[in-house]
């Protein structure tokens, strides 16, 4: 039985086997210091212009999808309804690809890929264009190279100890990980008593309507996954619901923001 048209994935670019891409090669170290150089001359650092767009979005859209065309066409839903920040997990297949194909249909959005692991998965994320990565943990390997290019890096942390440890590495910002688990919102409140100078993302399980109670706790925005991309939705490939539930998302990050900023005037 054919989808409703609401719900039918409308594929815009040419799937990744036809024609065939070439593989991903890194280039030569010093091919890929003038690469780094030349992404970090800039009157601001691209490491803050990347940190204002997450604390002014509140909100972190994480995709994981089977294919690179339901990332592709998720993702476009996502960023369509209003949001502005957005990571495609790793584990995706095509991720690197799918990551061009976003930059070039949204150039303005801020976009990276999380769940990196290693030095050389960073460093093909940064060649395909990723203004961040985000880690389960910290990866001290990932953190030197992001910083000579010029990419925010975001660690994930769990413990106090974790978070000074990554803040005086260089983080500039961490990713407590994971949230939920650790005691949700009053977790972070605690957590910003003695780091109130350490920015914060909380991630992990955290439903849309908890997503300005974290932000007016102390984060700097919440990292949503099911809460957008929700298991049925992309099952059913029903862009119709991520982009609603992307557009409540959105919304709700700015509302909190918004309290946040007159709280501190």
């Amino acid at each position: 039985m054919a989808l409703p048209s609401a719900s039918y994935c409308l594929w815009r670019r040419p799937p990744l086997l036809s024609p065939p891409q070439p593989p991903l090669t890194l280039p030569p170290p010093s091919r890929r210091h003038r690469l780094c150089a030349c992404t970090a001359r800039s009157s601001l650092s691209p490491v803050q212009q990347t940190i204002s767009g997450i604390e002014n979005s509140g909100i972190i859209a994480c995709l994981r999808a089977n294919s690179p065309e339901l990332a592709f066409e998720a993702a476009c839903a996502a960023l369509g309804a209003g949001i502005t920040v957005l990571e495609v997990v790793r584990s995706t297949p095509g991720v690197f690809e799918v990551l061009r194909w976003l930059i070039e249909d949204h150039p303005t959005a801020t976009l990276g890929v999380g769940t990196i692991l290693n030095a050389e998965d960073a460093q093909n994320a940064i060649v395909a264009g990723a203004k961040f990565l985000m880690s389960p943990a910290m990866v001290k390997d990932i953190l030197s190279d992001s910083q000579d290019c010029g990419v925010l890096y975001i660690p994930g942390v769990m413990t106090p100890t974790e978070i000074l440890s990554a803040y005086d590495a260089g983080a500039k910002i961490v990713k407590v990980y994971p949230v939920s688990t650790l005691g949700g919102t009053h977790y972070i409140s605690a957590l910003k008593k003695p780091f109130p100078h350490i920015r914060m993302v909380a991630s992990q399980g955290i439903p849309r309507g908890l997503a300005g109670e974290y932000i007016a706790k102390g984060a700097s925005a919440v990292v949503l996954s099911d809460a957008i991309f929700s298991k049925s939705a992309m099952a059913q490939c029903n862009l119709s619901e991520i982009s609603k539930f992307a557009h409540i998302a959105a919304l709700q990050g700015r509302e909190a923001v918004d309290r946040r900023k007159r709280c501190l005037e």
